[in-house]
């Protein structure tokens, strides 16, 4: 276990799956969202392999004795990859990267009932309040006036899609640390590509079209940012609890804002800030109550290995 390496790679990855899906946004207005996960995940075996290969262990790494626990991670993942894409079609870049925010807090509700981590009064009365951040994120979406289209109300399909994918991803970070325990990183995110891809090739007759060279070159760059990103991430899952790598996923807010408002003229709304900011607030408290309590069992095992007769 290595918290600070862990938490270094979790950092990076919110940077680039940042980058990810803004260009995916630009993509899934035009796409049908199966393409557009297809792609993504296609093209994201390309810095796998060659990660891989540069490792001079590409056989050894995508072997596997656990195919059920792989296709229950690609399959919810991919879940979470398409509802997260349409969320991006009918939402401003930074309020679907926020609402998605809900996924650290479920993944540490999850960490302890699933994996049986330890989770103090302290990290659960976070949790709680991060809740409540989520639920002013998405005050916007749920006022009478977004109902008036009906099942047709974009924003509001928006908003239900990016929880729905938050729920999603939490679900497949908790298969994830399950993997590392005994899978290797380039098998748990070969075998998820592979999945993912052959799902959404199945939507192939609902509408596909040929992209020209220039959203082909943007379906190359956005599907190996995805595979950077995925990489990071699994890997840094494999250096610490999930319980602590998962709040730093808040980051991701700050490149958000700033692409979102560079490349798409997209400004939250207050709500969102407001929500964004409790939810953030909440990751760094339970991080730095760790720390703290990290110290502590550090202190207290020095103290102990020291008494006479130890």
């Amino acid at each position: 276990m290595n918290p600070l390496l862990g938490i270094s790679l979790k950092l990076v990855s919110a940077l680039v799956f940042t980058g990810m899906s803004a260009i995916l946004k630009t993509l899934t207005a035009r796409y049908p969202v199966g393409e557009v996960v297809f792609f993504r995940s296609t093209f994201a075996l390309i810095p796998l392999l060659i990660w891989l290969a540069w490792q001079r262990d590409l056989i050894n790494s995508v072997r596997t004795n656990n195919v059920r626990g792989h296709f229950k991670r690609g399959l919810i993942g991919t879940m979470g990859m398409y509802l997260s894409f349409a969320a991006l079609s009918f939402l401003p870049l930074p309020d679907s990267i926020a609402i998605g925010y809900a996924s650290p807090l479920i993944v540490v509700v999850l960490a302890a009932l699933v994996l049986k981590e330890k989770v103090r009064i302290y990290r659960w009365t976070a949790v709680a309040i991060g809740f409540v951040g989520v639920l002013i994120m998405l005050s916007p979406y749920l006022s009478p006036a977004m109902f008036v289209g009906g099942l047709t109300s974009g924003p509001t399909i928006g908003a239900a899609a990016a929880l729905a994918g938050a729920f999603c991803s939490a679900g497949a970070m908790i298969q994830v640390r399950r993997l590392t325990a005994t899978e290797r990183t380039g098998a748990i995110v070969f075998y998820f590509f592979i999945l993912a891809s052959f799902l959404s090739l199945l939507t192939l007759p609902f509408g596909w079209q040929m992209p020209d060279r220039t959203d082909l070159l943007l379906f190359v760059v956005g599907g190996t940012l995805g595979g950077i990103g995925q990489i990071l991430v699994t890997e840094s899952y494999r250096h610490a609890d999930t319980s602590i790598i998962a709040p730093f996923e808040y980051t991701s807010m700050i490149w958000a804002l700033l692409i979102g408002w560079i490349a798409f003229g997209d400004l939250p709304a207050l709500t969102v800030i407001v929500g964004g900011l409790i939810v953030a607030a909440t990751g760094l408290f339970i991080i730095w109550r760790e720390h703290r309590l990290g110290l502590q069992r550090a202190k207290e095992l020095a103290t102990t290995s020291h008494r006479p007769g130890s």
